[in-house]
């Protein structure tokens, strides 16, 4: 990598950084092409990005950044995963770790706060943003169509009993 790429590969993870919600660090163990690759589409998916970037790049990228914090974490063969919804990238991860084994969560950041695997692990556990917009959309709509309901109920009522009323006198 000559000294231009460095610097466009610097600004580029820059961009990530500041875009990104949350910041997942893995240590990547010995993936092969195949299953990277899977990672990847399954991040791609829930909207998140899974990038591989060399190490001294990273920590210059990361200074300045809300997520300065976790520069001591990357250490060894690190890969980034990356969001803007804040439970996209580590639910992702978390399920692939859960089925292969050589992909080892490290770390990560949520803005300022730094995370443990742990925390990483509890984040992936939230749901998503998608789901919670579902769940208040619901409940909004909940209410709206009990009252449509009710006000409909004795209009209802009221023309079964004429229509009973029509056909017992039509027979």
């Amino acid at each position: 990598m000559d000294r231009a790429q460095k610097k466009e590969a610097v600004a580029a993870l820059k961009q990530t950084f500041s875009e990104a919600n949350v910041v997942v660090i893995t240590r990547n163990l010995g993936l092969t092409v195949a299953q990277s690759t899977q990672l990847r589409i399954r991040m791609r998916d829930t909207g998140a990005s899974y990038k591989v970037a060399k190490n001294t790049l990273a920590l210059i990228a990361v200074e300045g950044t809300q997520y300065a914090p976790i520069s001591d974490m990357l250490t060894g063969p690190t890969a980034l995963a990356t969001s803007t919804d804040p439970v996209a990238a580590a639910k992702a991860v978390v399920e692939f770790a859960k089925t292969n084994d050589k992909l080892e969560i490290v770390g990560g950041a949520m803005g300022e706060t730094l995370l443990d695997v742990n925390g990483v692990k509890a984040l992936a556990e939230l749901p998503s943003l998608d789901e919670l917009r579902a769940k208040i959309v619901g409940l909004i709509q909940a209410p709206a169509t009990k009252i449509a309901r009710t006000i409909n109920e004795p209009a209802s009522k009221l023309a079964r009993v004429l229509g009973a009323y029509a056909a017992k006198d039509a027979a």
